[in-house]
């Protein structure tokens, strides 16, 4: 049986091109999405390295850079739209 597995970059440019179609669909939202998201998978990071570093577990590898794609993805997605946008929100011009 085969498996249907995604390599690291399809996992990253999923995520970056679902975070700028938020992005492109309602720009406050994504901005709120972004900062609660990103912050709250950065801290699981953190705490599953702190705690793999006390005690090894049987977590594959790929978990971590996942993770650690995850926090990037939703920031480089961001910091492309206000480029893109010449760093203007709409909804900060209402």
């Amino acid at each position: 049986m085969n498996k249907f597995r995604l390599s690291l970059l399809e996992i990253f440019l999923l995520e970056l091109v679902l975070w700028l179609g938020l992005w492109l669909a309602n720009d406050y939202l994504a901005t709120l999405l972004t900062l609660i998201v990103t912050s709250i998978v950065l801290a699981v990071l953190v705490i599953a390295l702190i705690s793999e570093l006390m005690e090894r577990s049987k977590v594959p590898r790929k978990y971590f850079h996942v993770m650690w794609l995850s926090v990037v993805a939703p920031i480089l997605s961001a910091a492309l739209y206000m480029v893109l946008f010449g760093g203007t929100l709409e909804f900060l011009q209402r």
